[in-house]
């Protein structure tokens, strides 16, 4: 008689099981790992992100109370020492290749025009603890890492990351390795501010908006109508400085807009913008939709584990950043998959508590939304498949 699968079964089954396998055997990543292949080693530290342990010894302990079922499965538990091994020597890249192969499960670029794409630019700290010297400095003598994420918000995914140590500078990353999608739209704050970075954008046929810090001088060319009611206080079409700190030449020496808008703080802010035609109104708020990345930086902060990390090495904290994205998508598959009306984080924390158990997703559906199954279409049972 077939078995009923897991929920946490039905989740890892939105894995790209090819994609992940090619770029272990690329990256060599199984090699002195006998005793925990690549594929184990993941599943297991999904599982670490769902359950919200505390370390590896809890982990130890909840691999070992499933290890009949995750058998069946070629999952192999593994003792403390050897996820301490595998996260301090296996390369995160085959990890990190699957991101964007889970990305082209949840939203194909080609399925909309790359003009709307809009693209939040930011970064995150994370503390990795004692034990990170080495590699994760920050300013004053601490030790901090820092994530750098480009998000898409349509998607509410990220769809580029990077992990440095926390004193690398975030345009830096932006220029030497984020890569930049032709015709897209980028918001990013005070961070990118660098004319060289908005002269790349630009000549790729990109859309920036950023803010102006107060000491930047603007030559006025023209004012523009403003309407009124709105929180937009003056639209101008201004030229940046033709030079820059040591008599260096502007590389974006081209007209510009700068829209001055007031927030309900009543804090005023310059925005700047390559975009002379769309309305002073949609400016402000695509700057206003940068706050969706500091809600996801939020969101993956309070629910994943991204604030206490099993492993103080470099790679260990890449690792652990990479199956945390990884877990998130999952889980966004999955919540769109089973076509529930209730809030994404209620979704989560339902499949928590219930990862283990093994019952249709209908039924934890309508426990979610406390009704019968009755008023949900019928589907085909699903049962235990081999993760191939």
């Amino acid at each position: 008689m077939p078995v009923q699968a897991t929920v946490f079964s039905r989740l890892l089954q939105h894995l790209p099981w090819g994609a992940f396998d090619r770029a272990v055997k690329a990256h060599r990543m199984d090699r002195r790992h006998r005793e925990l292949d690549a594929r184990s080693h993941l599943i297991a530290l999904i599982a670490a992100q769902l359950l919200e342990l505390h370390g590896l010894r809890d982990l130890e302990a909840v691999l070992a109370s499933h290890a009949p079922s995750l058998r069946r499965r070629r999952i192999k538990p593994a003792c403390r020492s050897t996820l301490a091994d595998a996260n301090r020597s296996r390369p995160a890249a085959a990890f990190e290749a699957l991101v964007p192969a889970l990305l082209e499960q949840l939203s194909p670029t080609q399925a909309r025009r790359v003009r709307e794409d809009l693209r939040l630019v930011d970064s995150t700290l994370v503390l990795p603890g004692r034990g990170a010297e080495r590699w994760a400095h920050f300013q004053d003598g601490k030790i901090a890492a820092k994530v750098h994420v480009v998000y898409d918000p349509k998607a509410a995914m990220p769809t580029y990351y990077e992990v440095t140590a926390a004193n690398t500078n975030d345009i830096t990353v932006a220029k030497t390795r984020m890569p930049v999608e032709s015709g897209a739209t980028y918001v990013f704050d005070l961070g990118y501010y660098d004319f060289g970075f908005w002269a790349d954008l630009d000549a790729q046929g990109c859309i920036f908006v950023t803010r102006l810090k107060k000491n930047t001088s603007v030559s006025i060319t023209q004012d523009r109508f403003v309407p009124r009611g709105s929180n937009v206080i003056s639209d101008q079409v201004v030229r940046l400085p033709k030079r820059m700190a040591r008599s260096r030449r502007n590389p974006f020496d081209k007209p510009g807009r700068m829209v001055t808008v007031t927030l309900d703080t009543g804090k005023t802010l310059r925005l700047f913008t390559n975009d002379l035609t769309s309305p002073a109104a949609e400016i402000s708020d695509l700057y206003r939709t940068r706050w969706r990345i500091e809600l996801f930086f939020r969101w993956i902060k309070q629910n994943l584990k991204i604030r206490h990390f099993f492993g103080r090495s470099e790679n260990a904290v890449r690792l652990q950043v990479a199956v945390a994205i990884i877990t998130y998508i999952l889980l966004r598959l999955m919540h769109r998959a089973v076509r529930t009306k209730k809030a994404y984080c209620h979704f989560i924390r339902s499949v928590q508590h219930a990862l283990f158990h093994r019952f249709e997703l209908d039924d934890l559906v309508c426990r979610i939304e406390r009704r019968d199954r009755k008023h949900r279409p019928e589907r085909q049972p699903q049962f235990e498949l081999p993760l191939t």
